[in-house]
């Protein structure tokens, strides 16, 4: 095992917000921060409190976070940044690599990436006027790798905290490999420090990405983290090899957090929907457990997927 890695929990809307990071801190150890789901910046919200809800202070103790903002325009993003300075937040993270066409239609997250001038011009906005260190989250491109190319030499010329680098391109979504090859080509042209990002599921992948990129100490994980709640431990070298331990303490922590959503969302299918959602991640923990997972799946009251979950633990 190489040197003890620098762990971030990936922001991953939906899943990894203020109450997952909290019950899971609860039960598994080996993340060292988090980037907290994106907050899209509006000047004039209707709901300016639960906009920031995920991020308050009072609910973000176990876990350091930092705040990510969504947006591509300089003003609008200055605003929100500067209240969340107020809440005493000194990073933000600026989320570049986002792949959802509902948002990288609109130019944002990694659709904003094939237009440098308009990424420029918002730092140009929001750098001067920020108390607070800002980094950027990103993609190897939208459509293709040079747009990648083409930005990271521009943005030497500012005082980023960090590059946190997706290898992949947005138009990939979450699918097909991701491209060492093009992270390498980026860590030659940047003078900032850089963190790896993208399909660390397993100490083996990580090994092996971090024998090639000796240069990187810092490292973040989402999807894998949520297939195998145990691997932020295992990267930091703390393994739990009985089966039956472990088996009780995912079944705890999935209980303690089906408590929390049951208190806190609107109805069973609100808080169905947060499970299921997490289960289809969760159940690669689980191996042989196929027929279980279409169970849970098509579960249409809260007692059929309860049952369903007891026979994944079962």
């Amino acid at each position: 095992m190489t040197a003890t890695p620098y762990l971030y929990l990936a922001p991953l809307r939906g899943i990894t917000e203020a109450l997952f990071r909290n019950v899971f801190t609860n039960h598994f150890g080996g993340f060292d921060i988090a980037i907290a789901p994106f907050l899209n910046p509006q000047k004039n919200p209707s709901k300016k409190k639960n906009m920031l809800a995920d991020v308050f202070p009072e609910d973000n103790r176990q876990l350091e976070i930092i705040p990510q903002l969504l947006n591509n325009n300089g003003d609008e993003f200055l605003h929100l940044a500067l209240q969340l300075e107020d809440l005493g937040y000194t990073r933000i993270n600026w989320n570049l690599g986002c792949p959802a066409p509902m948002v990288a239609n609109k130019g944002r997250g990694s659709g904003l990436l094939p237009y440098p001038d308009q990424i420029i011009e918002v730092l140009d906005t929001v750098i001067p006027r920020l108390s607070a260190k800002v980094s950027i989250k990103m993609r190897l491109g939208f459509i293709e790798k040079t747009e990648s190319l083409n930005l990271i030499p521009r943005l030497n010329d500012y005082p980023l905290e960090e590059i946190i680098i997706h290898p992949r391109l947005g138009k990939q979504m979450y699918k097909g490999k991701t491209d060492p090859d093009g992270f390498a080509e980026c860590l030659q042209l940047t003078n900032h420090h850089v963190v790896y990002n993208g399909d660390i599921t397993s100490v083996k992948i990580y090994e092996d990405l971090s024998e090639r990129f000796p240069q990187i100490s810092h490292w973040m994980i989402g999807r894998g983290v949520l297939a195998n709640p145990f691997l932020a431990e295992e990267l930091k070298g703390k393994v739990e090899t009985d089966t039956e331990i472990r088996k009780k303490r995912i079944r705890d922590f999935h209980d303690e957090l089906c408590e929390a959503y049951q208190d806190k969302l609107f109805g069973p299918g609100h808080f169905m929907g947060k499970m299921k959602q997490l289960w289809l991640y969760l159940a690669y923990s689980f191996p042989g457990k196929d027929k279980v997972m279409k169970k849970l799946k098509k579960a249409r009251t809260e007692q059929q997927f309860l049952e369903a979950v007891d026979q994944m633990f079962a």
